[in-house]
């Protein structure tokens, strides 16, 4: 065994892990979906890339890699995608751009179209329908539409069945909870699952943020696209933004995370406070 094989295999692991398998790993990451992965996030790459080595009975990632080269069609390609992607999520997270998004839409009287570009696992785009039906109203509400995309195809399986741990549900506060969730019983107790005239707000589509197409028509009066950027390089993250100057009504939002900041990356959006960008020249934003 060589040295880099013995160094893969320290503090107990049973899988062998070597930098180049790493480095191939990262670059296959980044140029399937952009995600650039750093050297502190080794430990990370092996755990959650490991149950896949193990459901298929290898030992070596090596092996692993050399198995997707040679099936580049194969569907082992979306669960080792999905296995390198980040699901933190939660409802109304980072609450400060809610009620911006209902000053936004307040006084509409047509439908209002969001794309929320990083759905993970649905808490997003439902605290984005669950916004625009408290001010919009639920008739115009039901007519409005949210685009909800996310790389990860288990993430958005889990979405679109819309059922929470009654827990988590509670912490947004029980008056939405009882406005916008049924409880479950019997063997669904704990459980909570979103109303059927919230989900019908949503469609859930797979995308790829680093794809040349997206499936998806606009313009949208709102693009969500929060705490995902982080995980692109600089050239991706301007790659990105460009595209969606086509996306975004001329007087439209889009709203990132709060660890992001695009100001010197493209000149198509302003900055206007709180994470919230505009077209370059568009109205100061309402609210």
């Amino acid at each position: 065994m060589t040295a880099e094989a013995t160094s893969s295999t320290a503090f107990g692991r049973d899988l062998i892990l070597t930098d180049a398998d790493f480095r191939r790993i990262c670059q296959l990451i980044y140029d399937r979906a952009g995600i650039v992965l750093a050297d502190n996030k080794r430990e990370m790459v092996y755990s959650r890339l490991a149950k896949r080595l193990r459901l298929h009975g290898m030992s070596h990632f090596g092996e692993y890699l050399d198995r997707l080269a040679r099936q580049p069609g194969a569907r082992e390609w979306e669960a080792f995608t999905n296995a390198l992607t980040t699901n933190l999520t939660a409802f109304f997270r980072e609450a400060h751009h809610f009620p911006l998004l209902a000053a936004h839409v307040a006084g509409r009287r047509e439908p209002v179209r969001v794309w929320c570009a990083a759905a993970s696992t649905g808490e997003e785009p439902y605290s984005i329908a669950m916004t625009l039906s408290e001010a919009l109203g639920p008739q115009l509400a039901s007519q409005s539409r949210i685009v909800a995309t996310d790389i990860d195809s288990d993430a958005l399986g889990k979405a679109r069945t819309g059922v929470y741990p009654l827990k988590q549900v509670l912490e947004m506060g029980e008056e939405r909870a009882r406005q916008f969730f049924l409880r479950g019983s019997g063997e669904r107790i704990g459980l909570a699952r979103v109303r059927q005239e919230l989900m019908s707000m949503v469609e859930f589509r797979q995308l790829n943020l680093h794809d040349a197409q997206w499936p998806i028509s606009g313009p949208f009066d709102v693009i969500f696209c929060r705490n995902i950027m982080i995980y692109f390089d600089k050239p991706s993250q301007a790659k990105i933004l460009k595209h969606f100057v086509s996306y975004l009504k001329p007087d439209g939002l889009l709203i990132t995370g709060h660890s992001e900041n695009f100001t010197y990356i493209s000149d198509d959006f302003v900055l206007r406070g709180q994470t919230v960008y505009t077209l370059r020249g568009a109205a100061q934003p309402k609210g």
